[in-house]
This record gives C-alpha cells, structure tokens and sequence, in this order.
C-alpha cells in the first residue's frame, strides 16, 4: 500500500505490477491510478480547434493548440518535412544545476508542435489527431474512415455521421460503441447489426427498434417479435424521420433500457478483463474503451487493433507494445516511457514528445524524426548518450522537478500537470474527472474561459423545418443557433444528403452539445464495488422481472464485482452469470 502523492488516498500495488516495473525498468509509481489517469488526459485535447497563425507561413489555419499556449505551430505536411526545418537545431546542452524536467519544458515551448496532429488526410482539413482520412469533417481521434463527419474514436469506417467510438461500420448515426453495424443508429453498445434502431445491447441482429439484450433476432420493436410486414408498418407510424416523432421515440427508448439488466462488464468475447467496454481482448485489468488487445492494465482508449504488454497509458494504438505512463502514441511503436504524442515506430523513447518516424534511443528530445541517441535534442554516440542517460537518470531522482503543490517529480514520474499546453476544461479530463475552475487550477492545470461566438446566427434551431423531407437546400445557407449553447452551427451538404436518404431530421443542436449528449451516456473510468442486482426472479429494485431460472434459484445472487455503474445509478447491474441467463 501507499499514499498518492495527489489525493493523499492510499493505493495498492499488485505483485504482477512489480513484475512489470522490473521488466521495464521503472521504480513504482508514486500516484494511484485514477489520478495518473488524470494527469496523462491533461494533455490530451482531442476535439477543439483554434484559429491561430501558423509559425512559419503566417498563414491563419485551424490548430488543436490555443493561441494562448504559447506553443509555435507548423502546418502538419511542414512539420513532417526535414527540408522545412530541423529538430537538431533546438538541441541544448543538459545543465546539471536545474532539474532535468524544467529543461525539458523550455525546450518544447521551443520546438514547433504539428497544427493539428494528422498524418495521411485526404480532404478532411477540418479533422484533427487522427490518421488516413478521406472526406471527413470534424472526425477527432479517428483512423483509416471515409466520408464521415462529427465523431470521435471512428475507425474503420465509411459515412458515419455524429458518432462515438465506432469501428468497422458503415451508414451509421448517432450511436456510441459499434462494430460490424450497417445503417445501425441511436444505439449503444451492438455489434453485427444491421437496420437497428435506438437498440442498446444487441447483437447479430436486423430489422429492431427500441430493443434490448437481444441476440440474432428479427423485426422485433421493445423486445416483442413481429412479422415483417407488421414491423413495418409500425416503424412507419412512429413516424420518427420528423423531429417531433424522433423526440417521443428517444424518450420511450432511454426509459425502456432502464427496465433491463446491464452486465456488470461492457464487452464481447474477452478473457479474464476488468474494467469498461472492452471487446475481443484478453488479460486486461483496470482498463476502459479497448479493442482487440492482451496484457493491458490501467490503459485507457486502446481502440485501433492491437495493443499488448502495456501499463498506464492512455489513447494508444495500432500495435503498441510495452508502453509505460504515455499518452496519445503508438502505431507500431514500443519500448516507451513517459512520452506524449510518440508514433510510428519509435523505439526506447523515454520522456520524450512528439518524436517520431522510427526515432530511437532518445531522452528527453521534442520533435525528434528518425534519429538515435539525441538528448535534449542533441546528438551523441552511442557510449556518450548511455553514460550521459544515467547520469540524467541519477540527476533527477537527487535534484528532482518540484512543482508550485510540493509534488515530487523524480524519474519514473509521468509529466507534471502544467506542462500541458491545454487548458483543463479544453482536454478529455473533465469527462472522467469533472472539476471546477479553481479546482483545475488548484491540480496545476490552467482553466480558459470560453470566447463569444464569432459568427452571428440566421436562423433558430426551432425553425427547422419538422421532417427532413420538409427542409429545401437553402438550409445550408443558413447559420443555426443551438437549442442549447446558443452557439452558431451549420449543416454541411453531405450531412443533408445522408439525413435525407436515412430519413433523420435535422440535429437541433450543435456538434458540440451533440458530442456532449453521447458522451454523457457513456459510463466513466471510475469503478465501484457492488454486488449483483438479482435478487431471485428479478431485480432487487423490483423493475425486471427473470425469464430463466438463474444458479442461485430464488436466493439473491450473492457474486460481487467492480463495475463503472456507480450505486446509485438507476441501471440494473447483474454478475455475468445472471446477464447471460436473461440475453435471448
């Protein structure tokens, strides 16, 4: 056991924790898990752009980077260009009378940043940290998709529009956590679905609205099995291509999910994981919104296929490997520690920032492409930078970096918090640990109020024509208030097309309150102990009543477990065991 430096809670560390610090090479953290998760997300804003000039054209551009940061920029096609600038031309020697860290935060404030974090992009310059994209638009943290716009964590996927963390899908809307769906919207949590409506939990199946738990089925609406013909006809008279029948359907769907069991665990096909929404992965403990990856602990946002033997990281991907306290890397990178944005095969990176492009052997460096052996931008020998590396290593444990809280930053420390160039409320933090203004600052971030809308409205979301039949092209004319925020916001024509040929009505809010409402759907990382919600025939809240006979019989179910569902959520929380006996 031991005290968090941050919240002063203690924490335990596991015996196969140990194993992996010695296998690595790191001494055991001196914060818990939640909170190393908090300060890892600081530094990731993953969906807000800001209008600034770009440091080497001067031309204005949209970047992730505030222009209060400070931060120098460079268009991301520049930055990738070695004839454009040199990162060895920021080199510096290491001064053995500060400590390592604060020379590590001057040079990158130096050492420009990419505008937008993207590799690969065609015709989707309004998308940001992301990667192989076609005709996207406002796509955040999203890989190898097409023709999609408004989302986050898409992947895989083709004209998806205004979801979250959808991978391998195609004509989807509004849903959150799908794989292998088709024309699957307003649904959580389905897998190999095709024409699904506001569906929570369901897999293999077609032709269902407002279903449940349901596997492989057909023509069913609220869990009740229809023929096709029947079906149809009633998915008509709901009449929810407008928007006044689109709002009843979503009311009567939220309140019908809430009268089933959730398993205490969001996943498919998994072995021996804990955590929340986890699918197709195996020996992964602690850890939140992971795919198709093994020996995982305390990961968060392992969603491109596949990670492996990595602890305390958050946002990696695509064959991460023995990764330690990083965030935002990956892409066949491994051998990491304490790194910020690190990607495409990098190899034994330790406290280093934005080098990429099989850069190797570095420590300490930003925006290091393809060299090895470089300390703080600096190149060395190969005998010379070891010597050098233990020294540093050695300098930071008996002069280490103290920040303005007396939190101690040895070596083995992951960043401190107001290294980030962001804003706490412009980060993914606040969707796991909302804070307020003075308590963001009191973490050691700093807080950015929001700026007065730049544009000036034509038209209230009220307006909006009621069916998506009913709205003419001039709609795209037209600058649309939120119903919410107030904030301006458009419709772009191949939003519009897709509404039509999908037969959605128009959003009434914007991207951002949009984004928002599905992320507010979502569980948190934090988990609490609990035990089944079965109590027999039913659940112990007395709302759902058993179909199957359970192991337990007619004794309450007696198993416990840690799950994301807090205890006082309205949710029915069942074991597995009993999830399983009640999944048609």
């Amino acid at each position: 056991s031991r005290i968090c430096q941050n919240c002063k809670q203690s924490f335990t560390i596991e015996p196969e924790d140990f194993n992996f610090y010695a296998k690595i090479g790191v001494p055991p953290p001196t914060w818990c898990p939640p909170c190393r998760f908090q300060r890892r997300a600081v530094f990731r804003n993953e969906r807000k752009l800001f209008r600034r000039e770009d440091g080497r054209t001067k031309k204005t551009l949209l970047s992730l980077y505030p222009p209060e940061s400070g931060y120098t920029v460079y268009h991301d096609t520049d930055w990738w260009n070695a004839d454009v600038w040199d990162p060895l031309s920021y080199g510096k020697d290491f001064d053995p009378s500060r400590p390592f860290l604060l020379q590590l935060f001057e040079l990158d404030r130096r050492v420009p940043k990419m505008h937008a974090d993207t590799i690969n992009m065609v015709n989707s310059d309004y998308s940001a940290n992301a990667a192989d994209l076609k005709n996207c638009y406002l796509l955040f943290n999203s890989n190898y998709s097409e023709d999609c716009a408004y989302g986050n964590g898409i992947d895989l996927s083709k004209n998806c529009y205004d979801n979250s963390h959808v991978q391998k899908s195609e004509r989807c809307y509004g849903s959150f956590w799908l794989t292998h769906c088709y024309e699957t919207h307003f649904s959580s949590q389905c897998e190999d679905c095709v024409s699904v409506w506001f569906s929570k939990n369901c897999r293999g199946c077609q032709n269902c609205f407002g279903c449940v738990n349901l596997r492989a089925k057909k023509y069913c609406i609220f869990n009740e099995q229809y023929s096709k013909e029947e079906y149809e006809k009633r998915v008509v008279a709901m009449n929810f291509q407008a928007w006044s029948g689109f709002s009843t359907a979503r009311k009567q769907t939220k309140e019908f999910w809430l009268a089933f069991p959730n398993k205490c665990i969001q996943g498919v096909q998994n072995t021996n994981v804990s955590g929340e929404y986890i699918t197709h992965s195996k020996n992964i403990k602690k850890s939140y919104l992971i795919r198709e990856s093994e020996d995982l602990a305390y990961v968060q946002y392992s969603q491109v296929p596949s990670s492996r033997d990595c602890m305390d990281s958050t946002i990696i991907g695509a064959k991460a490997e023995l990764f330690y306290e990083c965030a935002t890397s990956g892409w066949g990178s491994a051998h990491l520690k304490f790194c910020v944005e690190c990607w495409s095969g990098g190899r034994e990176l330790e406290y280093c920032i934005f080098c990429s492009r099989n850069a190797a052997n570095l420590f300490g460096c930003v925006g290091i492409l393809e060299h090895q052996y470089c300390i703080l931008n600096k190149q060395y020998s190969k005998e010379d930078y070891i010597k050098l590396r233990e020294r540093i290593i050695k300098h930071m444990n008996d002069m280490p970096y103290v920040d303005k809280r007396g939190k101690v930053y040895r070596y083995g420390e992951f960043l401190p918090p107001e290294f980030s160039p962001f804003a706490y409320n412009q980060t993914i933090a606040p969707e796991h640990f909302p804070l307020t203004k003075d308590e963001a600052m009191a973490f050691g971030c700093r807080w950015q109020d929001p700026n007065p809308s730049e544009y000036q409205t034509t038209m209230a979301a009220a307006d909006i024509p009621d069916a998506v039949t009913d709205a003419k092209d001039d709609i795209l004319k037209e600058v649309i208030q939120c119903s919410e925020c107030k904030r301006a916001y458009r419709v772009i024509q191949p939003e519009l097309q897709f509404l039509r040929q999908i037969k959605i009505p128009l959003p009434r809010s914007c991207v951002d309150c949009r984004h928002r409402a599905r992320i507010a759907e979502r569980n948190r990382s934090k988990i609490y102990p609990r035990q089944c919600g079965c109590a027999g025939t039913g659940s112990d809240n007395g709302v759902y009543e058993n179909t199957a006979s359970h192991r337990h019989g007619e004794n309450h179910c007696e198993e416990r477990f840690e799950t994301s569902y807090p205890p006082d959520s309205p949710c029915i929380v069942y074991c597995e065991p009993c999830y399983q006996a009640e999944v048609v």
